[in-house]
């Protein structure tokens, strides 16, 4: 008798498996929040990602009459408006180096909020790091992410985003 495993080899078992992949590609915009993170996203972005746009810089005008003024530079130094990019996403991932500044992240919720767009962040710990900074970036992160995650290095971040399926 066959074992179950050994059954569902068979060529004719073979035949009822669906032959394409289980999801359509995801379009994923990852954005640096400060110049540590700009190195970062620089980095990852070299490896093959499945529709993931990756940006190293963010600048934005105050709201006014509640039009958000905003713009990110991709990585050849093209700049795009961050309220289109985020409109034509799957989810936004955002990436801070722990103590710098993640203050920004609240323009880019924004963006995600007007259009019903998931926001996750990854905040990096640099080797000199200590755990305040830490949480001082996750304090400004929380408020506004729906996944919040502590990447220790590029790897982490790299593992991250292949879960994602960016």
């Amino acid at each position: 008798m066959q074992s179950e495993s050994a059954r569902m080899t068979t060529a004719h078992e073979a035949s009822y498996r669906i032959q394409y992949p289980n999801s359509l590609q995801r379009a994923v915009k990852v954005i640096a929040l400060d110049k540590v993170s700009a190195g970062i996203v620089d980095e990852v972005s070299k490896q093959k990602w499945n529709g993931a746009a990756f940006f190293t810089s963010l600048s934005f005008s105050a709201p006014n009459d509640q039009k958000l003024d905003a713009w990110l530079q991709d990585l050849t130094g093209r700049t795009l408006g961050l309220v289109a990019e985020v409109e034509s996403s799957d989810f936004v991932v955002v990436i801070t180096a722990a103590g710098e500044d993640a203050r920004a992240v609240s323009v880019v919720a924004d963006a995600c909020k007007m259009h019903n767009k998931t926001l996750v962040g990854l905040v990096v710990p640099q080797d000199d790091t200590d755990d305040d900074h830490i949480s001082e970036s996750l304090s400004h992160l929380r408020p506004y992410t729906k996944m919040l995650v502590v990447a220790h290095g590029t790897d982490y971040v790299q593992a991250m985003l292949t879960a994602l399926r960016a």
